[in-house]
């Protein structure tokens, strides 16, 4: 339980950390073939290489994540979004867990257990162990001791008192970091020996090297692409069709839909504003007199009344000034601030305290309620005879700071419950006091107080203003209303025009998306688009905070993208090339004072070399950086079809850097850039030449 809670006080960071492992985490055990084929897409969510991904064993692992997630945030309840991105998280790491698995297989790479013991409790601790916080010291950093002391605990080595339930959850959550140093140990060997093998040879370091070398201050002329209309530029069929056959290649798609859709928002009325306003209004009164102030407050206020003393910083800040100006009684408001009408009343003034408290703690649970409060009793008789709190702390306390005495550090007020705020905050040093938590007793001590300040009692009554069942139905009603008249695209998408309803496109829906733009929660309008075909329209969907009416505008089938599909980006680079074609003929044999003269525009960019990626005012125009450590100084280039336009340069001086060439050097520089591309681009390459069947979408 002690461990349980260090884990989540560290919430935020872990949020963070656990995101980044979930995308390294290898999916163990559930890879294996051989169940009997029963009707495939019910049963499988997927075929990487000829192998079945079982449905039930995927679910498996989407729960497994969950419950370490859980136990790292202490956040049962995940949201839409978060149990999407966990499942495309599993679904990205079974694929990657398969397409490099078999290759490490078949080069018969494994880890050996000395290995395993390296990154665990070795020299080379794997950074999945050394960012745990469960592992961590009082000071944020790794503590080798607290990890062995928690390995014992798991193993059986110490005598605990710890539930059965509890010491399993630690178990699993120790296997899934485990099992995660050892798949990646696995890809890091694999990328590794393919990475070694990419080598950077001597001939490619000295180019490197001469790219850099010489830069050159460079004047140009140059005419934009958009200078020329292209209603002037003809693109027949057949150069569609050409150019199509050419670039086939780069058209290649999975399966996915077009849509377009009106989102109707589900947000207050008006009407729900006044209600809101007239019930906190009437509500006045009775918070102004009531005696009854924390049962008036929880009964009406979306943030609860804890009673706790607070700061000025403390406070809510629209009641700041208020708190420490008014009168014990005194009430503030109604105010409106954020969609959110509140009022706030003064309990109590005149509260002289510590802003802060430095604790330490000893944490107790015996197999009996009655056999913990029995030590707890002795605990504290020793400590006020005189024992060593640290001490006794590193005997008995199941808590992770054991190791450290206990320490728990300095907290303010509002960081802790009522019941230790009222006695740590409010008595001297060097006292101690028992707090139940549960069947566990907690020995605290306080060891220093801080500095005194003002404090208050403030109660406020908080009531955000949400749309009401009568607003829904009437927002429901207009949707239902949209859809029913305009069942056809045409129809649709002329009411949203003289309604004035903003109809928006998404494009390339992939068949498994949970989202479309910014509507979110959006998985059976991606299901319906998927199930139906090209001109339908859609019933309502409910999406999160909107309402969602969707025609379809296409469906395309894993392949390539048909030519019409295309067509446009064919046409404007067919037109881009004819264009330049023009404005070369328009530049050939002038100066550049005859250029600027016919409206073209003339900068200077200096600094430029043959690995230049991007310089001034021209920007990203290879076929220059190409050229210029090669051209004379004063001499007027032939025209180029640049990205954004054609046009013509001239080297006006050059520089040569006198740094001598050192091979090694220049290796070593050119294969650590490769090497920092290599797992990705590796990665990448296997997963588009694996023969992958996704059937996801028939489960979520």
């Amino acid at each position: 339980m002690a461990t349980l809670e260090k884990i989540r006080s560290k919430g935020t960071f872990l949020l963070i950390v656990v995101g980044l492992a979930i995308l390294a985490f290898v999916i163990g055990d559930f890879l294996g073939s051989g169940s009997t084929y029963v009707q495939e897409s019910h049963n499988n969510v997927a075929k990487i290489n000829g192998q079945k991904i079982k449905a039930m064993d995927f679910m498996n692992s989407i729960e497994q994540m969950r419950k370490v997630y859980e136990m790292e945030v202490g956040q049962a309840n995940l949201n839409d979004e978060a149990t999407n991105q966990m499942r495309e998280s599993v679904w990205e790491t079974t694929v990657r867990s398969k397409v490099i698995g078999d290759e490490a297989e078949a080069m018969g790479l494994i880890v050996t257990k000395n290995e395993l013991y390296d990154q665990i409790l070795g020299n080379n601790i794997s950074p999945y162990i050394t960012t745990r916080p469960v592992f961590m010291n009082q000071d944020g950093v790794f503590d080798r001791n607290q990890l062995i002391n928690f390995l014992s605990i798991i193993d059986g080595e110490q005598n605990t008192q710890i539930p059965a339930e509890e010491l399993q959850n630690w178990k699993n959550y120790w296997k899934f970091w485990e099992n995660m140093i050892k798949t990646n140990r696995i890809e890091e060997k694999y990328t590794s020996l393919i990475s070694n093998a990419i080598v950077v040879t001597p001939l490619e370091a000295k180019y490197a090297f001469e790219g850099s070398k010489t830069t050159a201050d460079v004047v140009y002329a140059m005419k934009s692409y958009f200078a020329i209309p292209d209603s002037t530029v003809a693109v027949s069929d057949s150069e569609i069709k050409a150019r199509y056959n050419k670039e086939k290649e780069q058209f290649r798609q999975e399966a996915n839909a077009n849509i377009e859709y009106v989102a109707f928002d589900i947000k207050p009325s008006q009407s729900d504003f006044s209600d809101v306003e007239n019930w906190i209004t009437k509500l006045k009164d009775e918070f102004a007199t009531t005696s009854d102030i924390a049962g008036v407050t929880n009964g009406n206020s979306d943030v609860p009344y804890s009673g706790i003393n607070m700061t000025k910083d403390d406070v809510d800040k629209d009641f700041a000034e208020f708190a420490f100006s008014g009168k014990k009684d005194e009430v503030s408001g109604p105010i409106f601030v954020n969609n959110t009408y509140k009022m706030a009343r003064i309990v109590e003034t005149g509260i002289f305290s510590p802003d802060s408290v430095k604790l330490r703690n000893i944490v107790l649970y015996e197999q009996t309620p009655a056999a913990t409060q029995a030590l707890a009793d002795s605990i504290e008789h020793a400590l006020l005879t005189g024992s060593d709190f640290a001490q006794l702390a590193a005997e008995h306390s199941l808590a992770q700071n054991a190791k450290n005495g206990g320490e728990i550090g300095w907290v303010r007020e509002t960081e802790v419950t009522k019941e230790i705020a009222d006695k740590a905050f409010y008595t001297s040093t060097e006292s101690y006091f028992q707090v139940k938590d549960g069947n566990a007793v907690i020995i605290f001590n306080v060891q220093e107080l801080g500095e005194k300040v003002d404090k208050v009692k403030l109660a406020v009554i908080s009531r955000e203003v949400l749309p009401s069942s009568r607003t829904q139905a009437d927002i429901y009603t207009e949707a239902k209303r949209f859809a029913v008249e305009n069942n056809t695209l045409e129809k649709m998408e002329s009411a949203a025009k003289e309604k004035n309803l903003n109809l928006r496109k998404a494009n390339n829906i992939n068949i498994n998306a949970n989202r479309i733009n910014d509507v979110n929660q959006a998985r059976e309008v991606v299901r319906w688009a998927f199930e139906n075909e090209a001109g339908m329209v859609s019933d309502v969907f409910e999406c999160g905070d909107k309402l969602v009416v969707a025609g379809i505008t296409g469906v395309h089938e894993k392949g390539y993208k048909s030519m019409d599909d295309v067509k446009t980006r064919l046409v404007t680079e067919i037109r881009r090339e004819k264009k330049g074609d023009m404005l070369a003929e328009q530049m050939q044999g002038k100066t550049m004072e005859q250029l600027v003269a016919d409206n073209f525009t003339a900068d200077t960019v200096r600094g430029v070399n043959f690995n230049s990626t991007y310089a001034g005012s021209i920007g990203n125009e290879p076929a220059l950086f190409a050229q210029v450590a090669g051209a004379k100084e004063n001499e007027l280039s032939q025209p180029i079809k640049g990205n954004m336009g054609a046009f013509v340069y001239k080297v006006i001086s050059k520089n040569e850097s006198s740094a001598p060439y050192n091979e090694k050097e220049e290796m070593a520089m050119l294969a650590e850039r490769q090497r920092y591309m290599n797992s990705y681009l590796i990665i990448d390459a296997l997963k588009k030449a694996a023969d992958i069947e996704d059937f996801r979408y028939k489960y979520f």
